[in-house]
């Protein structure tokens, strides 16, 4: 069912983007990878992995790495917005800088991504978005998870926002919201043992379910947690 389709992931580099990645190549999809730093990973097939240079932070970069993926692949099949960042500041404590910067690489870039993307989606006839959210886009869980939170809190509207523009014409949009996973920005704000966080090559597994399923099995959330919490 994989055979030739072609997916686009931001973040690739590392964390949920690179496991994400390494997974659907080994389903047999061709992809396209975003990086800060493009390298081709040790595992990838030249053949069949295309990489360009991107950074979520930049203005307007989308239009040129989807050019870019389209000329290589004549088609993209997904898009996978896995890069972010985080903050721990308070809504209080932040400035209108640092809120804007988390906007920038949390919501707007998947969005212009998304946009740039979307006649390639449509052509698929079975268009799948998913848009790295967050159990942060679902709860406030303390004060240092507030600006955080309002930027997952609006990337899983985006998901949402994608998933009605889209549905008419194939699109599928799934805002895929993790708990902690075993990434360097997890590990940087947790004292948690990586074995009692979330691997991200499990993550990488649902990821590669959800832009597998037919049009018939639109997923428009998909929450996981490592930890105990009262609904999640």
């Amino acid at each position: 069912m994989t055979r030739n389709r072609v997916a686009l992931v931001s973040g690739a580099s590392r964390g949920i983007g690179a496991a994400t990645a390494r997974e659907l190549a080994r389903q047999g999809w061709r992809l396209s990878l975003g990086m800060r730093d493009p390298r081709l990973p040790e595992w990838a097939d030249p053949a069949s992995v295309h990489i360009h240079a991107y950074d979520a932070a930049g203005a307007d970069l989308e239009t040129g790495w989807v050019t870019a993926a389209t000329a290589r692949f004549g088609r993209i099949d997904a898009i996978v917005a896995s890069a972010g960042i985080c903050s721990t500041s308070t809504v209080i404590e932040a400035d209108d800088d640092e809120l804007n910067r988390l906007l920038e690489i949390n919501c707007k870039a998947p969005r212009r991504l998304a946009k740039a993307a979307w006649n390639a989606l449509t052509a698929s006839g079975r268009g799948r978005v998913i848009i790295l959210g967050s159990l942060s886009g679902k709860r406030v869980k303390h004060a240092g998870s507030g600006l955080y939170s309002m930027t997952k809190f609006a990337a899983v509207a985006l998901a949402h926002g994608i998933r009605h523009a889209g549905f008419d014409v194939g699109i599928r949009a799934t805002a895929v919201c993790p708990g902690l996973v075993d990434t360097d920005m997890a590990r940087a704000l947790e004292a948690r043992a990586p074995a009692d966080m979330t691997d991200p090559a499990d993550l990488a597994r649902i990821i590669a379910m959800l832009v597998d399923l037919p049009n018939e099995a639109s997923v428009a959330e998909f929450t996981l947690n490592c930890q105990l919490e009262e609904f999640y």
